[in-house]
């Protein structure tokens, strides 16, 4: 069996460029692509095309195709890799319209207030972190170093759980247990 690696030349890429074209799947993946490989193999009477693209977050969208020329192969690869890419924007437009739904709960700014029907407020859980034993001195310090405006701590000193917030005044407001 013979194999043979050809150099995408002058001919080859219009030949490509017309059956497969990237600047169509940068239009359907919204400008996200960010290299394109395409490899022609030729095995006696079999033309074999791959087409391998990397698109952001690390996906490999890869499509081979198979025939007795090269524009049946290439046709052939490039129906695969577009098939890939309108499922990969699919998931792409899902993943936004979850995080839009989360956002359509949030009233909007209104010129004249509309009386809503009252709705027991949500608890979302934003972070979970470990509460450290510190002092009141660390905590202080780690409110200034962070953009964070609390801190929640077990204080050393009476092993009681603490919260350390930055006030509107400058100050810090401290919230202790009885």
């Amino acid at each position: 069996m013979q194999r043979y690696e050809y150099q995408v030349v002058q001919v080859r890429e219009s030949m490509i460029g017309g059956k497969f074209s990237p600047d169509k799947l940068e239009r359907l993946l919204n400008d996200s692509v960010i290299s394109t490989e395409v490899i022609l193999t030729k095995e006696k009477y079999r033309h074999r095309t791959e087409i391998i693209i990397h698109v952001r977050g690390d996906h490999m969208l890869r499509g081979q195709g198979e025939g007795t020329a090269w524009t049946v192969s290439v046709r052939e690869a490039a129906t695969k890799i577009e098939q890939q890419a309108q499922k990969l924007k699919g998931k792409w437009g899902a993943r936004k319209r979850r995080g839009a739904s989360a956002r359509s709960l949030a009233p909007l700014p209104s010129s004249s207030p509309a009386p809503e029907p009252s709705r027991a407020p949500r608890i979302v859980r934003a972070t979970r972190y470990a509460v450290k034993p510190m002092s009141l001195e660390d905590a202080a310090l780690r409110v200034e170093s962070t953009f964070e405006a609390f801190i929640v701590f077990r204080n050393a000193e009476t092993d009681a759980v603490s919260i350390l917030y930055r006030r509107t005044d400058g100050n810090y407001g401290l919230i202790e247990p009885d």
